[in-house]
């Protein structure tokens, strides 16, 4: 019986002109969205193929000159991009693209698209999960409302019960029907998406990028999220006293969902956890690199105290008397105490930025776009861990690049002497790789937004099966 009504109501789905004209767009900017997205994954991967090749190269072929030139002399590092960014592009447009690599300083990340986007583009891309997020569950609502109401409005409920259909067939068949035939649109763009993440690149290189477990986890989060929408359609029309009702309860419903709720969330984060205007956290890291952590230890006390410790360590009286080059350990020294400082601060924007995406996902129990939002971005690796997981990474080489290159200065010179050193250093310094955070990691972080997900399927059920029951033919 459920499979019989699901049939009818898959067929009287196909045949209503609101789902041909309103699946055709939905179908269709998602098709777009899509293309877009497979291409602008294209550009920009084959563009940091290059720079990153560029850059490497500049290095290498930068000539003779004195290791501390070449620290300022610096590489780049750019952010790869992930194939499934080509669905969800989430925080990239934000973040930045690349950093500069020098001696002294962790520069902060640079080119954010956004910036230079017109204003009517900051409201929002269309991309994948905007098509996915926004406009399928809106299509959900348009062609859901009246699934039950109009059964009771139209007398037809009473015949249905009368003739012996349980009110959970009934249900059952309901539910199974509607999502037959948006299975129609959905299925062929999951394998449009699919399609379009082998064509990004060799299919050795799409699995080494992608594994296809990532893949079937971010298609099965937007499935808990359509079944909660739909849950939810369904229980309010189930509710509803009419199909008018029902249809304005629900545009209210998607309204809170997908303008609302983002916004308040967004405010939320803010005010919770606020970040640092940008003057503010350049003049913090400045009086600290200046006066010390501590505010009482100038640089010039640090330098002194370094030198007699070091005069010390040797059993020697000055530094022209030190086996070593002084400069070399007295940069490197530099560098350590200057890392302390930016661990303090760069370290408090990171956990002040991750604790906003995790205030953001627990604000999932509001409003399921934000649940879904946070596994999407966090599975296409584009959230604001992935970015924080690079920013420290990149990190990282730039003290290697230091510790080598002072290290050099110290072992291979003395001081006051002029002294250069060509490709054979330069080559020293190992191209920088990078590996994002590992599948496990990624579901640890995302464990709340699986489990807010399935909470919304659950209670959108139960108040589906309690609006059934309550149902009074008419």
């Amino acid at each position: 019986m459920i499979s019989t009504i699901a049939r009818k109501e898959a067929v009287e789905l196909w045949r209503d002109g609101r789902f041909r004209w309103g699946a055709a767009l939905v179908a269709t900017l998602l098709a777009v969205a899509l293309l877009s997205g497979w291409q602008h994954y294209r550009d920009i991967e084959a563009s940091h193929t290059a720079a990153t090749e560029a850059t490497w190269q500049r290095w290498l072929s930068q000539g003779e000159k004195n290791p501390h030139s070449a620290a300022h002399y610096g590489v780049y590092a750019f952010k790869p991009i992930t194939p499934l960014s080509l669905v969800d592009q989430g925080v990239n447009s934000y973040t930045g693209v690349f950093t500069w690599l020098e001696a002294h300083n962790q520069n902060p990340f640079e080119y954010r698209p956004a910036q230079d986007a017109p204003a009517l583009a900051r409201f929002g891309q269309l991309t994948a999960s905007t098509v996915l997020q926004l406009l399928v569950p809106l299509l959900m609502v348009l062609l859901g409302f009246s699934a039950i109401a109009a059964e009771r409005e139209a007398g037809t409920m009473r015949l249905l019960l009368s003739a012996g259909v349980t009110r959970g067939t009934l249900a059952a068949g309901k539910a199974a029907g509607l999502a037959l035939g948006l299975g129609v649109l959905l299925v062929p763009a999951a394998l449009a998406g699919a399609l379009a993440l082998v064509t990004t690149g060799t299919a050795a290189e799409t699995v080494s990028a992608v594994s296809s477990v990532r893949v079937l986890l971010l298609g099965g989060s937007y499935m808990l999220y359509f079944a909660a929408i739909l849950g939810l359609t369904l229980a309010v029309s189930a509710w509803a006293r009419t199909p008018r009702a029902a249809l304005v309860t629900l545009l209210g419903v998607w309204i809170v969902n997908a303008l609302v709720a983002p916004r308040v969330a967004t405010d939320v984060a803010r005010t919770r956890a606020p970040l640092p205007a940008a003057e503010a956290f350049r003049q913090a890291i400045a009086d600290d690199l200046r006066n010390g952590i501590d505010g009482h230890s100038p640089q010039d006390q640090r330098q002194q105290a370094l030198r007699d410790s070091v005069l010390a360590a040797y059993g020697v009286d000055s530094i022209e008397q030190l086996p070593v080059n002084y400069a070399g350990i007295s940069l490197q020294a530099g560098e350590e105490y200057a890392n302390r400082v930016y661990d303090r601060h760069y370290g408090a924007l990171a956990s002040t930025l991750l604790a906003q995406e995790a205030l953001h996902r627990r604000l999932g129990l509001v409003a399921p776009l934000l649940a879904v939002r946070s596994a999407s971005m966090g599975l296409a690796g584009t959230d604001v861990y992935h970015h924080e997981h690079f920013v420290r990474a990149a990190e990282e080489h730039r003290r290697l690049i230091q510790r080598i290159l002072n290290a050099d200065i110290a072992q291979n010179s003395r001081f006051g002497e002029t002294y250069t050193a060509g490709p054979a250093l330069w080559a020293q310094v190992p191209e920088f790789t990078y590996t994002p955070p590992s599948l496990a990691t990624v579901l640890s972080n995302q464990s709340s937004s699986a489990l807010l997900l399935v909470t919304w399927v659950l209670l959108a059920g139960i108040a589906y099966g309690v609006g059934m029951r309550r149902l009074t033919p008419e």
